[in-house]
């Protein structure tokens, strides 16, 4: 993150996080690409990371998030995660999206044959209760708006389900 204008400038708030596959390629379509993401944000709870709000689609996921140092763990959990998928490619011989990620890679990463995130997570501070609920809102109808559900809490891998008393796939703390 070190190249992204964008900044985590207040340690320990709320921050709305994006995520996006290099070239907005779709790899979460299937549960295995989505349970990377999953394990992740819980071994990051598990490590005192607060996620109040995420959703993940097929090319992109939002969060709302927490930590000590979320610029950094976000970074570990970019690292990690593009690992683990690029792996998870290549064990289904995903070679079009494989060779995407290596033809989309920036110049300037030399280190590696591929590049499965775009760079930066483009933080927001959630500065008011206000901005968070309409955060939160956003991103419970990301979904809907785009035609994949006709409510938020349909979707699964979302954190709206928590919203309305159900049990998500990761725990959320709604302790704003």
């Amino acid at each position: 993150m070190g190249r992204s204008r964008y900044k985590f400038r207040q340690q320990d708030a709320p921050y709305f996080v994006t995520c996006t596959v290099l070239n907005w390629l779709p790899v979460f379509t299937r549960p295995e690409p989505v349970g990377v993401i999953i394990d992740s944000l819980n071994f990051l709870k598990k490590d005192g990371m607060k996620v109040y709000a995420y959703v993940i689609l097929e090319n992109h996921m939002h969060l709302i998030a927490q930590s000590e140092d979320l610029g950094r763990d976000m970074g570990r959990f970019k690292a990690h995660t593009a690992k683990r998928l690029i792996a998870l490619l290549k064990d289904f011989k995903a070679k079009t999206i494989l060779d995407q990620l290596r033809f989309y890679k920036e110049a300037h990463k030399q280190d590696r044959t591929y590049q499965f995130w775009q760079e930066g997570v483009h933080p927001e501070l959630i500065h008011t209760l206000d901005m968070m609920r309409e955060k939160v809102e956003y991103i419970h109808q990301n979904p809907v708006k785009r035609g994949y559900v006709d409510k938020p809490e349909d979707w699964r891998y979302s954190s709206a389900r928590d919203y309305m008393g159900r049990q998500g796939m990761i725990e959320i703390s709604k302790q704003w």
